[in-house]
């Protein structure tokens, strides 16, 4: 993996157009792309294959839960579209019937521990008893007892997640804020620099760039800080 490699972009945006526009304006800098709900449902799906014709990477992030059989059925499809990497949330039984969906493709399964813009209050008032690290690094080690490809985490836990599973797995990071970024609306964040060096493979960046003057600068700014923590 390039220090591009890692760098993962999400198309945030209203409208394939959009998404077309802020590709081409990012140009050969950047290899991978997430896309999640808001373009999905306005035709990313199509513009999946789009994305691979110009031999780029593609994480789908749609966050699957639902009843075995369901999840089994829609990651097989998902393997047919020829993306990289997917996620679903990371309870047991979701993740046993993706993997037994995804055996022998090089779909990569991420499960989803606890969104970066959570904290501890706000798990408390969903239900859960666990505090955020801990539910993480338990719902990481099941991932990696089930075969999962990887998991999505912040990278204040990458440190503790990396100790625990399978050193082949992915450690995927939202919550990326190059340093004097806004935070917005995350809540557990971390500079570029100090979540590779805690153990991240992946970090998904996407206001700090999208929103910027210029984004293919931006965008080669952390990549530069990416190969400098390696």
């Amino acid at each position: 993996m390039t220090p591009k490699d890692r760098l993962i972009v999400p198309l945030d945006v209203a409208t394939v157009m959009d998404a077309e526009a802020m590709v081409d304006t990012l140009g050969d800098t950047v290899s991978f792309y997430k896309i999640g709900h808001q373009l999905a449902f306005s035709g990313g799906l199509n513009f999946i294959r789009e994305l691979r014709d110009m031999g780029k990477q593609v994480f789908l992030d749609m966050k699957l839960l639902d009843i075995d059989n369901t999840i089994e059925k829609g990651v097989e499809n998902i393997v047919k579209m020829g993306v990289q990497m997917t996620t679903l949330h990371a309870y047991p039984n979701a993740m046993k019937a993706a993997v037994k969906a995804a055996q022998g493709s090089d779909l990569c399964l991420l499960g989803v521990t606890v969104l970066t813009s959570m904290d501890d209050d706000d798990l408390k008032n969903a239900g859960y008893a666990h505090e955020a690290k801990e539910l993480v690094l338990k719902r990481a080690q099941q991932a990696s007892d089930l075969g999962m490809g990887g998991v999505v985490a912040s990278a204040q836990e990458s440190a503790g997640i990396r100790e625990i599973i399978n050193p082949k797995m992915a450690i995927v990071t939202p919550g990326i804020r190059p340093a004097g970024s806004e935070v917005g609306d995350q809540k557990r964040v971390m500079t570029p620099a100090d979540a590779i060096k805690a153990g991240s493979t992946h970090l998904v960046v996407g206001r700090p760039i999208t929103a910027a003057d210029d984004p293919k600068k931006s965008a080669q700014n952390i990549i530069d800080e990416i190969a400098n923590a390696l």
